[in-house]
């Protein structure tokens, strides 16, 4: 049996142009594409997925989630800089401690519906 060549490749260039034109205009602008995948970038971490877990049943301190987590108080805090920067958490001083929050209820959404793909099927 012969090997076809191309196989799996378009041997025109461009086939409909219409649709193409129309998709284009339809696509969102680069800087948000851009700002998008670091959002999902933040998600690609099992700490931080942890935290935003712990923090969607309760606000807590750097040294609960550490002893919730079984990690050190220096890694919690690199993940929660990391959290903040990409606004999924927020926090609130009393007087010396830090308190954790979700940002809003998007974060909780997001987890959601990431949870729920993941399950399905």
């Amino acid at each position: 049996m012969m090997q076809e060549k191309n196989q799996g490749h378009c041997e025109v260039k461009c086939i409909h142009e219409d649709t193409i034109e129309d998709v284009r205009t339809k696509l969102p602008e680069e800087v948000k594409i851009f700002e998008l995948a670091e959002f999902f970038k933040t998600f690609a971490d099992s700490t931080r997925i942890k935290i935003i877990s712990a923090l969607s049943n309760a606000e807590m301190c750097v040294c609960d989630l550490a002893h919730l987590l079984n990690t050190s108080q220096s890694a919690i805090s690199h993940q929660l800089r990391v959290l903040r920067q990409n606004r999924l958490v927020k926090y609130r001083k009393v007087g010396k401690i830090v308190y954790y929050s979700l940002d809003d209820d998007h974060v909780l959404e997001v987890m959601r519906q990431g949870m729920e793909h993941i399950s399905h099927g």
